[in-house]
């Protein structure tokens, strides 16, 4: 989602006072437990996280994380949530209205520790890192697991070059459910988490059955119209171009979300135009009504294919990262391409 984007803000030093509430036990299925949690530790971008007491106070540091913690069931123990691009998955509203904001971008150290966890989860190494909120380390120095999204740190993925980090291998569905599969665990919530996989996956099916899109082109658009933020090959667009047996126009870039001038994008010429419809105010041309009308304003850009034959199809922020919303990502892609008569 661009992290690099979001505004880091500064750590600060906090009393290990502020967490006298956390390491309440948890309760059984009557709190939402499911069962006790397994003994053991989970490995977790190189750190072992422990299972065995289910976290009562959970604070998620990015929207991914939390709506999968909602669909879990989990919104009474959620303390905090934070960095939003797009109003909250369809269907989860109501779970997620009494969840407390502690901000819309990073909050601070200090804003978290105050929430009281017992846990914290992020969907991106840089939340959980220096210049993000505070480190893993700042936060298990006192006594707080925490979780970064394997999505972030699988095999193949830098984070430490352009920009939102390179993927030399693709991104694939089975690491999205697997972060399911580690939360309901660590949760205690292990059936939530098998149902809940069963459902994406079953969704996903249904999305896709009988679609074939092998010679269409897409290009996936989140951000900023003067040097634009594209999809690579080998994120959750590349995931979803896969699902629906289309092509990248740019699988050829190994960066998550590269800037790519105009002039190379006329090149491509992209049959479709996938577009992030943010709600986030983070850079220029964020909603999907802002980038039509600098498509079609501009003379870099209005002549394209896609555009003179406007062929568009809008996505959420969140469907665009690797969360269980590339799964809407999916459905909505498959469903674009039936719409526009481009699947066989």
């Amino acid at each position: 989602m661009l992290s690099h984007a979001l505004r880091p803000l500064g750590l600060l030093a906090v009393s290990s006072l502020l967490l006298t509430a956390c390491g309440q036990s948890p309760g059984g299925e009557a709190d939402g437990t499911d069962s006790a949690a397994p003994a053991g530790t989970i490995d977790n971008c190189g750190y072992e996280v422990p299972l065995g007491t289910a976290p009562e106070r959970i604070v998620s540091l990015n929207q991914g994380s939390t709506e999968i913690l909602l669909s879990l069931g989990l919104a009474d123990r959620l303390a905090g949530t934070a960095t939003w691009t797009d109003p909250v998955m369809e269907g989860l509203e109501e779970a997620n209205a009494d969840v407390p904001r502690l901000a819309d971008d990073w909050p601070s150290f200090e804003v978290v520790l105050a929430a009281e966890p017992d846990f914290v989860t992020a969907s991106f190494v840089s939340t959980l890192g220096p210049g993000g909120t505070a480190t893993r380390e700042q936060f298990e120095e006192l006594g707080v697991p925490t979780y970064v999204s394997p999505a972030d740190c699988a095999a193949g993925k830098d984070n430490t070059t352009g920009g939102d980090g390179t993927r030399s291998e693709p991104l694939t569905m089975d690491t999205v459910y697997g972060e399911v599969r580690d939360l309901a665990a660590i949760l205690g919530v292990e059936e939530r988490g098998e149902e809940l996989v069963s459902e994406l996956r079953g969704r996903v099916d249904t999305a896709t059955a009988d679609l074939d899109a092998s010679d269409v082109s897409l290009m996936y658009w989140f951000s900023d119209s003067q040097a634009p933020y594209l999809a690579g090959c080998c994120g959750a667009p590349g995931a979803i171009t896969r699902a629906v047996g289309a092509q990248n126009a740019f699988s050829d870039t190994h960066e998550e979300w590269p800037q790519i001038n105009w002039e190379t994008i006329a090149d491509r010429d992209p049959d479709v135009i996938v577009l992030g419809d943010l709600t986030r105010e983070a850079q220029t041309a964020e909603s999907a009504e802002a980038k039509i009308d600098f498509l079609e304003g501009n003379p870099a850009t209005r002549n394209l294919t896609a555009v003179t034959e406007e062929r568009y199809i809008l996505l959420s922020g969140q469907a665009m990262n690797p969360t269980i919303r590339t799964v809407e990502g999916i459905e909505q892609v498959a469903a674009g391409l039936r719409d526009l008569g481009l699947s066989q």
